[in-house]
């Protein structure tokens, strides 16, 4: 399975100034051949690449590589929306093929800059450069984020044989309140996130009302803070889901939430936290973990499921009186509304026969 590691480079400060200045030549030259790509209203690369290409190694000091390089990402940003001439930060993110990157090993990496190859430390490998059979796949992406140096690597992590089809799954139920109630009653609350990104919403409206110099550099150190934590969240939720489906046995069932904001339309005070959510992300660290695991993942539709009674069957918007309750009309049976919304989308995974269109992913 294929996913993105971020490594930590740890270059010395003439190896980061060279790293800088390559940098701002190749997105100085991403910007020359955006102007170019938009005058001429053309996304074709090979005819930027014989307008532009010995201009771009004269004037930028770029070597073969790193021109073409640039051409290719002005192009694609240009191909993405060609209304509007892309332009590209002075230290916007740099792709790396492995013709102008390679590794020497897992720990030191060789990379081209305008005054030759440097040879960089990696400090931090993540956590799956590190597993038994991982290889490197690709072009990476050099990133500087607030002083520091990153790659952004694609890995292909082994993904064990595929097993049988599983015989119970464990149904998740996703939602704003609580992130996450699986099908046996377990809820991961998210008031923790909730009140994380009101405290810095207000911290955010306050300090750019201010404008001060102090003020802008709280809001610099501060940001990506949330993001951060909100992700962090989603690592231990769907760490213990993968766990607790791998320690049974079970498969996991999620609902579809594709387009859910579109769909779902709620008061003004609810917007922000309704816009904040991050189930794809969810979504996407449970499928790679329960794939690297060997569980699998089925997405089903999430009609009903809040109101159906997962005892008798019974459906009707009656039978969910408030958010967190759930009371069936015609059998009686009461509980968590989470809860029996979980129940059933574990039913219907089980109900459903896996096809391309249903499964999410699995061991295979």
């Amino acid at each position: 399975m294929l996913v993105t590691e971020m490594v930590k480079l740890a270059p010395s400060a003439e190896q980061g100034e060279a790293l800088l200045a390559t940098m701002r030549a190749c997105n100085a030259a991403a910007n020359r051949v955006a102007e170019v790509a938009f005058k001429q209203r053309t996304a074709n690369k090979i005819a930027i690449q014989k307008l532009l290409y010995a201009d771009l190694r004269a004037d930028f000091n770029l070597s073969a590589q790193m021109a073409i390089r640039s051409i290719a990402k002005a192009c694609e940003a240009y191909k993405r929306d060609k209304k509007i001439k892309p332009v590209f930060r002075e230290l916007g993110a740099v792709a790396y093929d492995p013709r102008i990157l390679t590794w020497k090993g897992r720990d030191t990496v060789s990379i081209l800059t305008l005054t030759g190859r440097i040879i960089v430390s990696v400090v931090y490998q993540g956590r799956w450069l590190k597993t038994t059979g991982t290889t490197v796949r690709g072009q990476a992406d050099l990133i500087y984020r607030d002083g520091m140096f990153f790659l952004a690597v694609v890995v292909d992590v082994p993904e064990p044989p595929a097993g049988p089809e599983p015989d119970e799954w464990l149904g998740v139920d996703l939602g704003i309140v609580n992130i996450a109630t699986d099908s046996t009653g377990q809820a991961h609350s998210g008031a923790g996130v909730r009140a994380v990104r009101r405290r810095n919403r207000i911290l955010r409206a306050r300090l750019q009302s201010k404008g001060t110099k102090s003020a802008k550099r709280l809001l610099k150190k501060r940001r990506r803070k949330e993001s951060r934590f909100a992700r962090d969240v989603n690592h231990v939720i769907s760490k213990h889901l993968v766990g607790k489906a791998k320690g049974t046995g079970s498969g996991i069932a999620l609902e579809d939430l594709e387009g859910i904001r579109d769909r779902v339309t709620v008061r003004k005070a609810q917007r922000a936290d309704l816009h904040s959510w991050s189930f794809n992300q969810l979504r996407t660290f449970l499928m790679y973990k329960a794939a690297i695991a060997g569980v699998t993942v089925r997405a089903v539709d999430p009609r009903n499921t809040s109101r159906t009674c997962h005892r008798c069957g019974h459906c009707e918007k009656k039978n969910r009186p408030t958010r967190d309750d759930f009371r069936c009309v015609a059998c009686g049976f009461a509980g968590p509304a989470d809860h029996n919304a979980a129940i059933n989308i574990g039913r219907r995974a089980a109900a459903n026969q896996p096809n391309a269109g249903d499964s999410l992913g699995s061991a295979a």
